[in-house]
């Protein structure tokens, strides 16, 4: 696949190409971290993980508040509980605040299977960028960065990696 061109765009067209070009790599290598990972247990749509990395960032979250975040209504995103519940990766539990409401926790089997798609992931990605030249990594890290920030996520500090509580 080739790269895309790396001159200042002046149109927005060539914007979303661009934009477009990035996109389908990072689904191809979460894509290909998910599968690998995926070989001990039943396979899981992009959706399903999106909920799961939800449910790992805010242990506990309350259902609606996934919903939100997933910007999904809240029967689809029952329905993957249900499937993500089948699995063993998920527990409902009743909100200690509200009797109304449901939080979700990752099970033990949970964080298992987070864990294996990170480590694949990671490998792979640590694997490609160490081919990398030093010039390729600079303008790589440079990029990302300044995508960040163009992101600017309400409320996230894009500036630092999240970190995860180790099971």
């Amino acid at each position: 696949m080739p790269a895309p061109d790396t001159a200042p765009s002046t149109t927005g067209d060539e914007t979303s190409q661009s934009a477009g070009f990035i996109t389908e790599l990072l689904d191809v290598l979460w894509e290909h971290a998910r599968n690998s990972a995926s070989h001990a247990t039943a396979p899981m749509s992009t959706s399903q993980l999106r909920l799961l990395y939800v449910i790992d960032r805010d242990d506990g979250i309350r259902m609606r508040k996934a919903c939100t975040l997933l910007a999904s209504s809240p029967s689809n995103v029952s329905r993957l509980c249900d499937r993500l519940q089948a699995m063993g990766f998920l527990e409902r539990r009743p909100c200690p605040g509200s009797r109304r409401e449901i939080t979700l926790q990752l099970t033990d089997a949970g964080k298992t299977h987070l864990r294996g798609i990170r480590e694949k992931r990671d490998t792979m990605l640590h694997r490609a960028i160490g081919n990398l030249s030093p010039t390729e990594r600079r303008a790589l890290g440079e990029g990302l960065a300044a995508l960040a920030v163009q992101l600017d996520f309400p409320g996230e500090d894009l500036s630092r990696p999240r970190t995860r509580q180790v099971a």
